[in-house]
């Protein structure tokens, strides 16, 4: 009997433990992330071939203190390496650990190499050779607490790498890992009494593979060519053989049975051919079915009867908050799917985020904390209901469904706000408003409306509050709005806004594509496209609304003019409210191809109302065309790419006003906007020219709490140019070039 060691992912070391029992293993020991147990070299051959959870299965030879360099040399020398390995035989060390006298793993790897060529060396006046890619022997040096464990690697490459996965995709679970969730999750028992698998989200499909590999009693090393003891002196070749064969006649006899429904589905093609091209090469193309279909689209399969199954995935679970929110809706479908599709199976998740797993909506039957590689993560069984008890429980969760005193405290906020504007939406038939606007400074958030959907921008926290106080009054935000507006649980947008830099306001946000987030939405006559998940803004400025209405007005029988212009939401409602012409101009693509998109929505002819693309700084400076209304709402600051000035509204808006009233036609009006908090208008705009600050009077009933969301004037020249003595002289000067100053 011989002393063995196998490694494993933190948190199966209970599972190996019996499943090394259930081959052969005595005097079965647990410690993290690996068991010891003894056993013959019978055993130590099965569990190579047969583990599907262990790493490595490893032969001690040694174990002793190591306080220098030196005594890592000495002890490793004094192992007898010619009963393991002759200098014909290649080697590579696997180094792990660290003390004060080993500090680097490759130092501790080159002096075991030492010890041992030197050894070899003096025996047989010959060296092996280091081959760190495919060596015959494979020595294992632990290190920790001034002790080396040095042993033999039985196995090679790790058991995980069972030979079949050719393709890959984006985190795919190690073929390990995955057996050992099946098991955790009951699936050799199911399999056993006929009970289907299903993964909705099978990515390159190793859910699947280990799962027929366990249905079909396929050894998971069956494919491997080569295992670390074929190079070490006492491999017993006879002994392997016998152990081998055994096991292809076990794989071609469950092969040969019915084996159960076991089917696999994504929405991406490329994950599905990755799946399709590993079940080729597994030899399992007969026995698991890969299609490409969305999550939300399958049904459980009906060309046969299927009483009861498996249902097991591994959803993504995003790393920073803005993730974690984009894929909430995802995991409430999974949920919902489960619930419906497949009453009275069980259901397994494993995700890298534990809140995301609440939102499934389910009772845990069980839970356990493994690790996914490097990250801590939550493996959850449930048993799902069947329709009679799910319906039983939905009735006990409406009546027992607490707030946090948090999330009560929001959602009595919220009932507030909805309260007080609830009679002016009904009077205006406003549908696209905005809720709440970080009107307590802890939770930092703006609650934005579009009908039935609801848009939420995460503003910076207060300095006094930490990144865990925030996550958690974000979550609180999250129940609050679940809690009130249960119809919009699946429309509920989570976004983060910071100050933006360069052109980063024109680039899509780096989130999960949700199919519901494009509306078209209605204000008065105008109808507009909102796109609330791919950009910073939603493409609607709902604080501006006033704004575009008094554009409306004034621009009947008007050419206007719409610098800036975003998507023309201010263009459209002019078109619409009768202007003669209009030219709107902005230098981003994706804005000016959305203006289309709301022109077309409006039947705007192309022909009359304009869109050209341009940096609006270098298109006013040389002052072509003559207009009656000119709408100029630049950003506070900009340095674009797409830039060659550097626009900052405070310094510069004297000369963007001269400039804008250079092409101003007589008895004309600019509209100018800004939303700069802290902007204060020039003394000498107000000299030159009829100026009336009119903000408060386009602030509608929503944005009355937050009043400095916008800033806003009409300017006009004087009537009678030749009565102002000079003062409005240099407005009649040929423009110069806009130039920079400052960085």
């Amino acid at each position: 009997m011989n002393k063995w060691f196998a490694s494993c992912p933190k948190g199966l070391e209970e599972l190996l433990a019996s499943e090394l029992q259930s081959i052969g293993a005595d005097d079965v020991r647990l410690t993290v992330a690996g068991v010891y147990a003894e056993g013959s070299l019978e055993f130590a051959y099965r569990a190579c071939l047969w583990s599907r959870l262990a790493n490595r299965i490893l032969l001690p030879l040694g174990k002793f203190d190591v306080a220098s360099a030196d005594d890592l040399y000495d002890g490793v020398k004094a192992i007898p390496w010619h009963q393991h390995l002759t200098p014909r035989q290649s080697i590579a060390v696997d180094f792990i650990g660290s003390n004060d006298a080993i500090r680097h793993t490759q130092f501790g790897a080159q002096r075991v190499k030492d010890a041992i060529v030197d050894t070899l060396q003096e025996r047989f006046n010959d060296r092996p050779d280091v081959d760190l890619k495919n060596p015959d022997i494979r020595i294992n040096v632990y290190l920790a607490r001034d002790k080396a464990n040095v042993s033999l690697d039985f196995s090679g490459d790790s058991l995980h790498k069972r030979g079949y996965r050719q393709a890959m995709v984006p985190a795919p679970l190690k073929e390990n890992l995955a057996a050992a969730l099946l098991v955790r999750a009951g699936w050799p028992e199911i399999a056993e009494q006929g009970g289907a698998l299903i993964d909705p989200m099978c990515g390159s499909g190793t859910l699947l593979i280990e799962g027929a590999m366990i249905a079909a009693d396929i050894a998971p090393g069956l494919n491997r060519r080569k295992f670390g003891f074929h190079g070490w002196s006492q491999h017993d070749a006879d002994l392997w053989q016998g152990i081998r064969q055994e096991a292809l006649d076990r794989c071609q006899a469950g092969l040969a049975k019915v084996l159960p429904e076991i089917r696999g589905y994504d929405k991406d093609s490329r994950a599905v051919r990755a799946a399709q091209e590993n079940i080729a090469y597994a030899g399992l193309d007969k026995q698991i079915k890969v299609i490409p279909k969305p999550m939300m689209a399958f049904k459980k399969p009906t060309h046969t009867q299927i009483d009861h199954g498996l249902m097991i995935c591994n959803p993504p679970y995003g790393e920073r908050w803005g993730d974690a929110e984009e894929l909430r809706p995802l995991y409430q479908d999974l949920g919902e799917l489960a619930k419906r599709e497949c009453p009275g199976w069980r259901l397994a998740v494993i995700t890298g985020n534990a809140e995301l797993a609440g939102e499934l909506r389910l009772r845990a039957e069980k839970k356990y904390k493994l690790f996914n590689g490097t990250i801590p993560s939550q493996f959850s069984l449930f048993q799902l209901r069947d329709k009679e008890e799910q319906e039983n429980e939905q009735q006990v969760r409406k009546q027992d469904s607490p707030l946090t005193e948090g999330a009560t405290m929001f959602a009595n906020r919220l009932k507030k706000n909805a309260k007080k504007l609830n009679k002016w939406l009904k009077q205006s038939g406003v549908s696209c408003y905005r809720l709440y606007d970080a009107d307590m400074p802890e939770y930092a958030v703006a609650v934005d409306i579009y009908g039935d959907v609801i848009h939420v921008q995460e503003y910076a926290p207060p300095a006094d509050i930490d990144e865990q106080q925030a996550n958690k009054h974000l979550t609180e935000v999250r129940q609050a709005l679940q809690h009130l507006y249960p119809e919009s649980s699946k429309k509920l947008f989570f976004k983060e806004r910071r100050r933006q830099k360069g052109d980063s306001q024109y680039q899509r946000q780096q989130n999960r594509p949700r199919d519901n987030a494009v509306l078209t939405v209605s204000e008065g006559q105008a109808k507009f496209e909102v796109n609330l998940a791919d950009y910073l803004d939603s493409g609607l400025f709902l604080d501006h609304r006033p704004v575009r209405r008094m554009i409306a007005e004034m621009a009947r029988g008007k050419r206007f003019l719409n610098l800036f212009c975003y998507t023309s939401a201010a263009t459209v409602q002019a078109a619409l409210g009768g202007a003669k012409s209009s030219l709107s101009i902005d230098m981003s693509n994706s804005y000016l191809d959305w203006a289309k998109r709301n022109f077309s929505l409006n039947d705007l002819d192309a022909d009359i109302h304009q869109l050209l693309r341009a940096d609006c700084l270098e298109w006013l400076a040389v002052g072509e065309g003559e207009y009656d209304v000119i709408f100029l709402d630049p950003p506070t600051f900009s340095n674009s790419k797409k830039m060659d000035s550097v626009l900052d509204i405070q310094r510069d808006h004297p000369r963007l006003i001269d400039e804008a009233l250079a092409i101003l036609a007589p008895g004309g009006t600019l509209v100018f906007s800004n939303n700069y908090r802290k902007f204060s208008m020039e003394d000498t705009v107000a000299d030159k020219y009829q100026v009336e600050n009119i903000t408060d009077s386009t602030l509608d009933p929503d944005f009355q709490r937050n009043q400095k969301i916008h800033n806003c004037w009409l300017i006009k020249r004087e009537v009678d140019d030749t009565q102002d003595n000079g003062k409005n002289s240099d407005i009649w000067k040929a423009p110069g070039k806009w130039k920079a100053s400052g960085k």
